[in-house]
């Protein structure tokens, strides 16, 4: 994603689809070798670690502030649609611009329609016309969706789907579809750092995580840690992470967030209609969460 922003940066957005948009050859489907490419990647494409989902920094006049973002990737070193088609031109546009791989949401506004049958016909078109790997992501919080084992394990089959991002908390679900797609290179995301440690525990190979944001050090010595087998120290930090996770996502979400990166020398700047900026008294709530448990 790091590189994908970089180059999005370097040309303005706009540019990068314009020029899309002007090339024949980068507005059809992809070039036959590159779905192949795609697909002879599954087990190539390491997705262990810890990456954060970076909040997109606005200006003022609500604009996108590209010196900003690009101080920020400085500093961290790294599109929901509902149609199946959209999805699959936004997957052309972005691996065209360089990205490693991507994160496709369930579609969700029919989500009464969403049965297994329909999930796994969205995913599998979307695969079969990205020219590089999807990762599945799952947010039922956000979505009021949450994608079934069954479907995750029947898409792990597919040569161009790598992984799945699990963010609705059930520990227990990411260790059944590890446990039951152990054969298929199919690696699990941790979907927060509340639950980071415990997802390790179970099989997963990394976190996006919204407070490696501002916390990213500390996101990645608990997988540090886990990995050494120092379980008493990453369940301790683990343990601190709790409330500012809290505070930074269900808590106060996307404007807790950009608060909080403010206090560690990150540009998190305004937030965007419909959101609102937190009052004082939700930041001064906020930022004890990170005092108490020894981040500020």
């Amino acid at each position: 994603m790091a590189v994908v922003v970089r180059k999005l940066l370097k040309s303005r957005v706009s540019e990068v689809l314009g020029h899309l948009a002007s090339s024949p050859n980068k507005t059809g489907c992809p070039r036959p070798s590159q779905i192949a490419r795609a697909m002879a990647t599954k087990s190539k494409v390491d997705l262990t670690g810890v990456f954060p989902p970076i909040p997109t920094p606005f200006d003022e006049k609500e604009n996108v502030n590209y010196d900003e973002m690009s101080k920020n990737l400085q500093r961290w070193n790294s599109m929901p649609l509902r149609a199946t088609t959209d999805t699959i031109e936004m997957s052309k546009m972005m691996g065209e611009a360089g990205a490693d791989a991507l994160l496709v949401i369930t579609p969700f506004y029919f989500k009464n329609m969403m049965t297994s049958e329909a999930l796994i016909n969205h995913f599998t078109k979307v695969a079969d016309n990205s020219p590089v790997p999807v990762v599945l992501y799952s947010v039922p919080a956000n979505t009021g969706l949450d994608l079934p084992v069954e479907v995750a394990v029947e898409l792990s089959k597919h040569p161009n789907i790598i992984g799945m991002k699990e963010s609705g908390g059930d520990v227990t679900k990411i260790g059944l579809i590890v446990h039951r797609t152990k054969n298929s290179n199919f690696q699990m995301l941790a979907g927060s750092a509340g639950f980071f440690l415990q997802s390790l525990s179970v099989g997963a190979v990394g976190g996006v995580c919204a407070l490696a944001n501002v916390l990213g050090r500390e996101v990645c010595q608990v997988q540090q840690l886990f990995n050494e087998g120092k379980m008493e120290e990453a369940m301790e930090l683990q343990h601190r992470l709790i409330e500012p996770n809290s505070g930074v996502t269900k808590g106060f979400g996307v404007p807790g967030l950009k608060t909080a990166m403010e206090w560690f020398g990150l540009y998190g700047g305004p937030v965007r209609a419909p959101l609102l900026p937190l009052t004082e008294a939700q930041k001064v709530r906020l930022r004890e969460l990170f005092t108490r448990n020894g981040f500020l």
